[in-house]
């Protein structure tokens, strides 16, 4: 057996010296090998370690493991809360395993995507999770991203590794599912119950499926009190709070109208939209919410124009959302718990994560709750 280094620079033959024991035991007692070895003699290795100030490998280590106790998480865009306060969940959980987490961001790519992939797979984690919204998009290039990328997956999984999936289940690994259709569809059936009857939305690209999910949530739990959303009254932008503050200025060059509510469909974008709104005049906080006596009311800006005042809501309920003024109406999302399901998704048995029936990976869901804050002040 090769001589293990660290490093420290004491090699894994001068704890087995130290120890008094064979180098092979040395390297099971520190390397956690499924060969059990007598407890005394392990117990001796680790001394001798410590007296030494050994630092085991973490390459040698996969090597005798097959894996490391890496956790790899892949997200969409650290900067977005919603992201980061997945990525606390997952550090919080895989930490009360005694696992490590290592991050990566794909900046939304697909292509970037699949190279942080097969660069992960060499550093040999224990798990791959990965955190984002899947596409929709079937052109040439992010279809062929999508099959390599499932490629590279199977290939990690048939090797002993763990795939799983924050977003909707478009791939076959264990899912922890959020239920974005009805956390939308409940928004807008508690908005309509506050008096408003004529929205806006500013919504990610189609090819989002989060974002398309939302949207339609939205739209159909209008229709249930048989009001619409018309398509003219939707705008696309980056799913980033400047994609929101674009899509507000879109918005508002177009004329609002009558217009009494923006629905952003997650909170960055409400933030940004809240920024654009309250530039041209068109939010105002008052001691009892927006416009003082509800959205819908018309105030004056600084030249004494008259402005419609806009209540605005938002999806994910991130910190954010109560910082700002007036505090933001949104769509809460458990985010930490998802990070903890994650890692208690793979940890749990291949068995029962087999998904037989279905011939989809294990899921286990997230629901979500309606917050009703001062941006939606009822009419």
């Amino acid at each position: 057996m090769r001589p293990q280094h660290s490093t420290s620079g004491v090699t894994l033959n001068d704890v087995a010296r130290e120890a008094g024991v064979s180098l092979a035991t040395a390297s099971r007692s520190i390397n956690g090998s499924d060969r059990k070895v007598n407890a005394e003699y392990r117990q001796r290795v680790l001394d001798a370690a410590a007296r030494l100030g050994y630092i085991p490998n973490l390459s040698a280590q996969a090597v005798a493991k097959g894996s490391t106790s890496t956790v790899a998480l892949v997200v969409s865009d650290i900067a977005d809360p919603y992201f980061s306060g997945i990525a606390s969940g997952v550090i919080d959980e895989a930490d009360a395993h005694g696992l490590i987490v290592t991050m990566a961001v794909t900046e939304r790519s697909a292509a970037r995507e699949l190279q942080l992939v097969r660069t992960l797979r060499g550093q040999r984690p224990r798990f791959i999770i990965l955190v984002g919204s899947r596409s929709a998009d079937a052109s040439g290039d992010v279809a062929h991203a999508q099959a390599a990328l499932v490629a590279e997956l199977d290939a990690f999984e048939a090797g002993g590794g763990r795939v799983v999936m924050i977003s909707q289940q478009e791939l076959p690994y264990a899912t922890v599912l959020l239920d974005n259709y009805s956390g939308a569809r409940d928004l807008a059936k508690q908005l309509v119950a506050r008096g408003y009857r004529r929205f806006a939305a500013i919504a990610g690209h189609d090819t989002l499926l989060t974002s398309s999910d939302r949207l339609r949530g939205f739209r159909d739990g209008l229709a249930d009190d048989g009001i619409t959303l018309p398509d003219d009254r939707v705008v696309r932008a980056e799913f980033t709070r400047n994609g929101g503050y674009d899509g507000a200025r879109e918005l508002i060059a177009a004329g609002l109208g009558d217009t009494q509510l923006v629905f952003a469909v997650n909170d960055v974008m409400a933030v940004g939209a809240m920024s654009a709104l309250r530039e041209a005049g068109h939010t105002q906080v008052f001691a009892g919410g927006v416009g003082g006596a509800g959205s819908g009311a018309v105030a004056s800006d600084a030249s004494g124009r008259s402005k419609q005042l806009i209540a605005i809501a938002g999806f994910d309920d991130i910190p954010t959302a109560l910082d700002v003024s007036p505090a933001l109406t949104t769509v809460r999302v458990p985010l930490e718990e998802l990070g903890r399901r994650a890692i208690r998704l793979a940890l749990a048995d291949a068995g029962a994560a087999a998904g037989a029936d279905t011939g989809q990976g294990a899921t286990t869901s997230v629901g979500t709750s309606v917050i009703l804050r001062e941006s939606t002040p009822a009419i």
